[in-house]
Parts: structure tokens; C-alpha cells; sequence
């Protein structure tokens, strides 16, 4: 992993992250419940967690390199532009977390420093 890369991250989630959040969310819930914690996740407060740790407690894989998305994220970073934090849900019935919006930056992140910090909202 490559830790002379700065990752760089923007104060807060970028506007159009909250209704990719809320698309990814009514996929796996009643559109109230994902109404419910996308205007939950508006409001959280920052945190963040180690790359490696949203990964376990998510049980993603991690896409490779290859992924389009990902590529673009990982340009992103070479270039020292800024990511939008994630968005994460925590789904206590299954024990995970669940990465609404980021997914691609995550794996990015990973791909240069497993143990980044990596900035979010959770609720």
C-alpha cells in the first residue's frame, strides 16, 4: 500500500450523495425506513473509522483496481483532490453495516492505505 499519498477528504457529504444514499437504502428497505434513515444520516454528526474496520463491519468485498469507479476515486487521490465522506448505516438485526453512499471511495481508500481514516456520517 502506497503511504505517501495525502487522502484528502471534504468537510461534509456532497449534496447529491444523500439521495444516492437514499436510491441505495429503498433497495433493501421500505421506502419509509430508508426515508427515515436518509433524513437521519442528514443530520448525524461527522466521525470517522479505519478503512479495514468499515470493510468487516460491512462484509463487502473489496472491488479491485479494475473497477471503473474505483479508478476514478483512485485518480482522485493521486491527484490530491478531495473524496465526499461516506454515508453508513448500522443494520444491528444482521450485525453489519451497511455503506450507503461511498462504496467506490472505500475501495479507493483501501487500495492506498488500509488503516485511513476515513471520514462519515452514521446513523
Amino acid at each position: 500500500m502506497d503511504h505517501q499519498i495525502v487522502i484528502k477528504w471534504l468537510d461534509a457529504p456532497e449534496v447529491q450523495d444523500y439521495p444516492a444514499a437514499r436510491s441505495y437504502l429503498g433497495l433493501i428497505f421500505e421506502q419509509a425506513v430508508a426515508e427515515r434513515y436518509a433524513h437521519g444520516l442528514e443530520g448525524a454528526a461527522m466521525t470517522s473509522f479505519k478503512a479495514k474496520d468499515i470493510f468487516r463491519a460491512s462484509g463487502l468485498s473489496l472491488f479491485g483496481v479494475s473497477n471503473s469507479h474505483v479508478d476514478n476515486d483512485r485518480k482522485k487521490i493521486s491527484s490530491g483532490n478531495s473524496l465526499s465522506p461516506l454515508l453508513l448505516v448500522r443494520c444491528p438485526a444482521e450485525g453489519k453495516v451497511i455503506v450507503a453512499d461511498g462504496y467506490h471511495r472505500l475501495c479507493a481508500v483501501y487500495s492506498f492505505d488500509e488503516d485511513a481514516l476515513v471520514p462519515c456520517k452514521i446513523v
